[in-house]
């Protein structure tokens, strides 16, 4: 995978079961054994989904000693958020040039002539 630590999110979060995962994290932390409950697959394929989650930065496991739960480490969403703000500042500039430009055009066009006599159609 890309070393570009942006990317590594993306590409974590491209996955619905990996987002469904960061979104139950979001309400706090959970075991592997919690994670994989409603999922239709086996514990070691949950626990691949948390590598890749992990690896991505997005979560962190710790041990204890009665489990070994996963945390979401909230501030890697402060990188992505800093990117999509980005984007979404320059889209709003350019829809307030399209508005600036939309306000400036006539309310009513005049009416095409007719192409055989000249005139207004």
């Amino acid at each position: 995978m890309t070393a570009d630590p942006l990317s590594r999110v993306f590409s974590a979060l491209a996955d619905p079961t990996r987002r469904d995962m960061v979104a139950r994290l979001a309400s706090g932390d959970a075991s592997v054994g919690e994670l994989a409950r409603p999922y239709d697959m086996s514990v070691q394929a949950v626990s691949k989904h948390l590598r890749v989650l992990e690896d991505s930065g997005l979560v962190t496991r710790t041990t204890d000693a009665r489990r070994a739960p996963v945390h979401l480490e909230a501030e890697v969403f402060d990188l992505m958020t800093k990117w999509i703000e980005r984007y979404r500042r320059e889209a709003e500039d350019r829809y307030r040039r399209l508005d600036d430009v939309l306000r400036d055009l006539p309310d009513q066009a005049a009416p095409p002539n007719d192409p055989m006599t000249g005139a207004p159609s």
